[in-house]
């Protein structure tokens, strides 16, 4: 008989690791489960997990700004700046608005230094609006 505590105790750590889990989810929005999730992610078939999970999440959240994404991350390995201009050419505006919406939520655009690199992001995000693009005329 004392074979039938085998599986009992093999799903309960099971239940109790899960309970576990949607504790630390809900105590302070996931911060205590965050380094969990980083420490799982270095497993490689955990990484691809969570890289699946979190592509289906926003797909049903947020289409465009998925489709940006999935197009912007053939240039992820190798960001040089053409390559990056190239890929943002290929967005449909509808997904570059929302890309600029989020990297601007994340903090990525950073505040530019200088004069031109401000007019310069200025244009990229009225492109992103689809707001018109007036260029002068040359005399």
């Amino acid at each position: 008989m004392w074979w039938l505590w085998i599986p009992l105790g093999i799903i309960g750590t099971i239940l109790v690791l899960f309970l576990l889990l949607l504790v630390l989810g809900r105590i302070r929005n996931g911060a205590l489960l965050k380094p969990v999730v980083f420490r799982l992610a270095r497993i490689g078939f955990m990484q691809r997990f969570f890289q699946r999970i979190s592509t289906a999440q926003m797909e049903r959240s947020n289409p465009e700004l998925a489709g940006a994404i999935r197009k912007l991350n053939t240039v992820a390995s190798n960001p040089n700046p053409q390559a990056v201009q190239k890929a943002m050419s290929r967005l449909t505006p509808a997904e570059r608005r929302a890309y600029m919406e989020a990297a601007q939520e994340q903090g990525a655009i950073p505040d530019s230094a200088n004069r031109q690199m401000r007019r310069q992001a200025e244009r990229m995000q009225q492109q992103a609006r689809g707001g018109p693009s007036r260029k002068r005329k040359r005399r």
